[in-house]
């Protein structure tokens, strides 16, 4: 533990929205330390991996060496993901990409499959009612805000969903969903699906290749088990996870470090709290 029995947490800072997740950490009284490289994970309490770009984040991440380290701090220490921290700490993860041929690396341990950018595109990002943290005190709606924003398809069977919400997947989103039901319905392999044909997409922007990202590990999203949730009658709209919990490790599609409401961020400091108890 830190100096005056204070928690410390880290916020991976290789891209994306970490100081605004260390301004909420803080006025909490915690201690926050930016994690860039290995070193910098050594007496932290949890972590919290922010939103951004996951894709970006992958290769940095690679790129600096500190992806192992992460994945093996993971195993055993309080991990919170929010929106492309959610997407690195999934298991398996549907969408398209023009950047990596071969998928992006996942730190994983959530048993959760993801679609990227259900909400669609930068534009496209809004504010919607979302349930709040479990037990709160304070039962009101907590106000999500989507960016680019991914959202969970179907969830493991040790996976405790924290919040649904009903919402329209993006045209990419949606060619991707019904290309997964008809596989699917056909009892086919899905860990390695392409992004069908979308009349919207410009045609070099189809050619770009499309994955389902994917870490090899002993999962249970298999295709005899796998739901998706189905579209709300007379509309495209589908009822989708946006917040879950595996023992340790907090996942929300949505981004609460940029607003001024700190419940989601307390839930996950009595989280880290937690483990101090029963370590």
């Amino acid at each position: 533990m830190a100096e005056s029995n204070k928690l410390t947490i880290g916020v991976l800072a290789l891209q994306g929205a970490f100081e605004e997740h260390q301004q909420l950490l803080e006025s909490l009284g915690c201690n926050t330390v930016q994690v860039k490289v290995p070193s910098q994970l050594e007496g932290l309490d949890g972590i919290v991996f922010p939103g951004g770009e996951s894709t970006a984040m992958g290769l940095i991440g690679k790129q600096t060496g500190i992806w192992e380290a992460l994945q093996e701090f993971t195993q055993t220490k309080p991990t919170w993901g929010t929106c492309a921290g959610m997407i690195l700490l999934a298991e398996k993860c549907v969408g398209a990409s023009a950047v990596i041929e071969n998928g992006q690396s996942l730190i994983g341990g959530m048993d959760i499959l993801v679609c990227r950018n259900y909400f669609g595109s930068q534009i496209s990002s809004f504010e919607m009612a979302t349930p709040p943290p479990p037990n709160c005190e304070n039962g009101e709606s907590f106000p999500g805000v989507f960016i680019r924003a991914p959202a969970i398809l179907a969830a493991g069977s040790d996976v405790e969903i924290l919040g649904k919400v009903l919402a329209t997947p993006c045209r990419t989103a949606g060619a991707v969903l019904r290309e997964l039901d008809e596989k699917i319905a056909k009892g086919e392999d899905v860990s390695m699906m392409k992004v069908v044909g979308d009349p919207w997409v410009n045609k070099l922007d189809s050619m770009a290749p499309s994955h389902c990202e994917e870490k090899k590990t002993d999962i249970h999203l298999s295709t005899e088990t796998l739901k998706l949730p189905g579209a709300a009658d007379g509309s495209e709209a589908r009822e989708v996870i946006c917040a879950v919990k595996r023992r340790h490790i907090l996942c929300t599609a949505f981004h609460p470090e940029i607003t001024n409401d700190l419940r989601w961020h307390s839930f996950f400091v009595d989280m880290v709290k937690e483990s101090q108890v029963n370590m």
